[in-house]
């Protein structure tokens, strides 16, 4: 017997897609571990504590780029 690790993604009805060819004639043995994807965790960020609560707002940091340089939806 011998391991072999394979990285399946599903669609959005849970349905594997691109099954890889398996062997012919012989039993399988899966075991599924959810990957999570990095994206939907945001990392949580947070300053230094040299300069934590330091910092001071002076004006509307809005006005900083224009409206079309921020991501905003439309």
């Amino acid at each position: 017997m011998y391991a072999e690790r394979l990285i399946l993604k599903t669609n959005t009805v849970g349905e594997i897609e691109n099954i890889p060819p398996l062997p012919a004639n012989k039993k399988l043995e899966a075991i599924f571990l959810i990957i999570d994807d990095i994206t939907t965790q945001p990392a949580k960020r947070t300053p230094h504590v040299k300069i934590a609560g330091k910092m001071k707002i002076i004006g509307n940091l809005l006005d900083t780029a224009p409206v079309t340089d921020w991501d905003f939806p439309q």
